[in-house]
């Protein structure tokens, strides 16, 4: 439904491209105005290449409006043809229950053929016209609904559409890219994402769970960070916790938030807020050693069941994640 009110508005609307071309056009023009005051060689010669860049945005952009307004005509006489032929079909069945075999006979054997020929021309047309560059579409398709689906779960929409059995297969080269050695790890983290793909995991489970250990410099950090961007396309989609806050009995209340009762009890926890929010990230508990031993006890649920209840009962889905302790 999203996708299809979307597709709605974009017919309607200015397309992204011709209103971003726009925008740039604005800010050279703001900028040239400014220059003109200044007489210095450099103002100069900023002022001649905004020139030669307004040329080119200017004619970028009215081919591109020619392109929306052509294909934008085409689809409203579409839709008119469309209606027509509803219309015609419609009043065809209720002329025949009444009896009126001569306006059903003109309706079914002429009106209606000739709009029929008249759309499908059309349909040529409008295929003819989008040849060039694409803007306008009035079928929902695979990007229109992947573009939804990355707003939701923030994974981009160029990861979805690109080939997961490709990628998955060139991980450890990819990985490799920001992390200097370390093979083992790499290997062993990319088979575990590998079978979680391919449905031989747990599927009640985070997609798998690793503590990495080793002395400062190595690259544990670094590769949960890559991990985050392969898997997501965004090193911020990784949620680090930093355990040496987490030294004190009463701390695990801040991760999962305080019970009923309890100061903070509205606020909710840091792990369950994060998670519940982007429950597709990668949670990376750092210097894990730190943390009371009390904190370890709420990993049991995480791993063991892939959820977790906060301090207000609520149930947070661990699934998605994939679990890291250095």
């Amino acid at each position: 439904d999203e996708a299809a009110s979307s597709l709605k508005m974009q017919i309607d609307s200015v397309p992204a491209e011709i209103d971003e071309y726009q925008r740039k056009i604005t800010q050279l023009e703001i900028e040239r105005e400014a220059l003109k005051k200044e007489i210095d060689p450099e103002s100069k010669k900023r002022l001649v290449k905004i020139g030669e860049d307004h040329s080119k945005l200017m004619e970028k952009c009215s081919h591109m409006s020619e392109q929306w307004q052509s294909e934008k005509k085409v689809l409203t006489k579409k839709r008119s043809l469309k209606e027509q032929v509803e219309s015609a079909i419609q009043e065809c069945g209720v002329v025949e229950r009444e009896g009126r075999l001569e306006r059903a006979a003109e309706l079914k054997f002429g009106t209606i053929p000739r709009l029929t020929r008249e759309l499908e021309d059309l349909e040529g047309t409008f295929n003819k016209v989008q040849d060039e560059h694409k803007m306008l579409n009035e079928e929902v398709g695979e990007e229109d609904i992947s573009r939804v689906v990355a707003r939701w779960t923030g994974i981009p929409i160029e990861r979805m559409m690109e080939s997961e059995k490709q990628r998955l297969l060139k991980m450890e080269e990819i990985l490799h890219k920001k992390v200097v050695g370390q093979d083992d790890s790499v290997r062993l983290v990319s088979n575990s994402i590998r079978r979680a793909r391919a449905g031989l995991q747990d599927p009640l489970r985070p997609i798998g769970s690793f503590m990495f250990l080793g002395p400062t410099g190595v690259g544990k950090t670094q590769l949960a960070r890559s991990l985050a961007e392969f898997l997501f396309d965004d090193e911020q989609s990784m949620i680090r916790i930093d355990m040496s806050e987490y030294m004190e009995k009463h701390s695990v209340a801040r991760l999962i938030g305080a019970p009923p009762g309890y100061v903070g009890y509205d606020e909710g926890g840091y792990l369950t807020e994060h998670v519940r929010r982007k429950p597709y990230s990668v949670i990376l508990f750092d210097e894990i050693e730190k943390a009371h031993s009390d904190v370890f006890n709420i990993f049991l649920q995480i791993l063991d069941e892939g959820r977790l209840t906060d301090g207000q009962g609520k149930t947070v889905d661990f699934r998605n994640t994939l679990v890291l302790m250095t």
